[in-house]
């Protein structure tokens, strides 16, 4: 029994041995099988720029799947319109060891091919671009204007994977400018972990000038641009570091590692990123104070979207719908309360005076006020709606039944901001909101918030009920100016014009100002 047992032993080892070898050269296999990652590499290239076409290349390989639908986005986040760009390309091919694979179009915006499994393969088409619009790709002979939405395919279902461009052909002197990091080594290409972030950095390309960078925090701020004419550069960047510095003590956090103003030339319009924003800018006449701060305006807006909109955001802004697009009753807080910081964050790094401060939201009230649309259409369906009306309202024949969240967007921010002072014996705000949101669904739950959190979150800092405030987001209510104007000693003056049949909205001084009224006015104005 005993030499049995010891001969039991030994094969029973060898077994287990062998056994274990087996399991490890399949497991082995499987963990290198899975550990081949799908690899997507862009060559957009610019033969004839003359033709406003550019010319895109894309190389993949390590992909298991035989049949493979690619898609062009519908629209961009940040302009909330759809805009069809795969109507802009054309002579879609693909190519497998320089064997043709069949291409069937799905609908407008997909293309399906089949490829044998791993095999490598490469998808060539033209883009046209001939459009300046900043949600536009655009090119010429002088520069280059790349959206990726409108140039990049992505793989359906797969939109998670990491991915590099590279521009090809980019003439000597020509600079290049993007959110995206560039790769290690590599002259003129970059890389995205996925393409939400490869959609969120346009890329300018061209004989670019690049004004001196401040930092904030430690952190370096670039302007570069196209064109960006004559005017005081030096005074320029000095104000724009005063609104970044201001706009970053609102939230108290810079989340980005640099973050550049890449002005595309003159225009209108700006998209706003995660550590860029895309402007229309033309320099010449801004030595002109009025235009100056325009101008600071219109970037205090850009930059405090970083903050609201791509990190606060609402809940159905991420994960991004590229073909429908992301329909949202919350963009009066998106875009509405960017309006109402964009005044308050100049006035507050000193670059305005009370009065001019009290004229910007006259002239959002005014506007709002004198449009016969704010008896039908409520802020959040002027939100939502945007996708049809267009993000200043309906035009022509129906102009008269829609409003702008431009404009009523900052008056709701003013009465939500007193309300909240107001009912905390102003030792809160609606900054106190802004951090909350940041802080809580951004940096910690890492998403966005809904209808439902936002006024709960307002409602958690006041320590009160704000329903009455609400109902002028949710409803057409008229509003009740002079009730939240008189916590700051202020009210508001309204006029009849006889000849235009308008009313004229000033802010104006109540007769009689008590200390606690005059406290809370010095705080909103200075933030203190």
């Amino acid at each position: 029994m005993k030499n049995l047992s010891a001969i039991y032993n030994k094969y029973r080892t060898i077994f287990l041995f062998v056994l274990s070898l087996n399991v490890f050269f399949i497991v082995n296999n499987t963990a290198q099988a899975q550990s081949i990652n799908p690899v997507l590499r862009y060559t957009v290239s610019m033969p004839n720029p003359e033709n406003h076409y550019f010319h895109v290349e894309l190389s993949c390989s390590g992909w298991k799947e035989e049949t493979i639908d690619f898609k062009m986005p519908n629209w961009m986040p940040g302009y909330y319109q759809i805009m069809s760009y795969s109507k802009m390309v054309e002579n879609f091919a693909t190519k497998s060891n320089s064997e043709n694979l069949a291409v069937k179009n799905i609908n407008e915006n997909t293309w399906q091919i089949k490829t044998e499994k791993g095999r490598p393969f490469t998808l060539s088409y033209d883009v046209k671009a001939d459009k300046q619009f900043v949600a536009n790709s655009y090119l010429d002979e002088t520069h280059a204007y790349i959206i990726p939405n409108s140039l990049f395919v992505y793989i359906n279902g797969h939109i998670n994977i990491p991915v590099s461009v590279k521009i090809s052909g980019v003439k000597k002197g020509f600079k290049i400018a993007t959110g995206l990091d560039q790769a290690a080594g590599k002259e003129n290409e970059f890389t995205a972990p996925d393409f939400d972030i490869l959609y969120d950095c346009p890329l300018l390309i061209g004989d670019l000038e690049e004004l001196p960078s401040f930092k904030v925090n430690g952190i370096e701020h670039r302007f570069i641009g196209y064109k960006l004419g004559s005017f005081d550069k030096i005074t320029f960047m000095n104000n724009l570091k005063k609104v970044v510095e201001s706009a970053a003590a609102i939230i108290g956090d810079i989340p980005y590692k640099q973050y550049t103003f890449i002005g595309i030339g003159p225009g209108q319009g700006g998209i706003e990123h995660l550590n860029n924003t895309t402007i229309s800018f033309d320099g010449n006449g801004l030595d002109n104070p009025d235009a100056m701060n325009t101008m600071m305006n219109f970037l205090a807006h850009e930059y405090f979207h970083h903050y609201n909109v791509k990190r606060i955001r609402p809940f159905e802004l991420g994960p991004f719908d590229y073909d429908k697009g992301s329909k949202t009753n919350l963009l009066w807080v998106s875009e509405g309360l960017s309006v109402y910081y964009e005044y308050l964050i100049v006035k507050r790094a000193g670059l305005v005076s009370d009065q001019t401060l009290f004229n910007y939201f006259e002239g959002s009230i005014n506007a709002f006020e004198n449009s016969p649309g704010r008896f039908y259409q409520s802020l959040t369906q002027a939100s939502y709606e945007t996708w049809s009306d267009g993000p200043f309202g309906k035009q022509g024949e129906d102009a008269n039944r829609a409003i702008s969240y431009y404009e009523k967007g900052p008056a709701a921010g003013l009465i939500l901001d007193f309300a909240i002072r107001q009912a905390t014996q102003n030792k809160k705000s609606l900054d106190n909101v802004m951090q909350f949101l940041y802080w809580e669904y951004y940096k910690k739950l890492q998403r966005g918030f809904t209808d439902a959190e936002f006024q709960n979150a307002c409602e958690t800092i006041a320590g009160i009920s704000l329903a009455d405030v609400f109902e002028y987001v949710y409803t057409t209510k008229e509003i009740n100016y002079d009730k939240y104007l008189s916590y700051a000693g202020l009210k508001m003056k309204v006029q009849l014009d006889s000849d235009s049949k308008t009313k004229k909205y000033s802010f104006q001084f109540l007769d009689s100002v008590n200390d606690t009224q005059q406290k809370m006015l010095q705080s909103w104005l200075s933030s203190k």
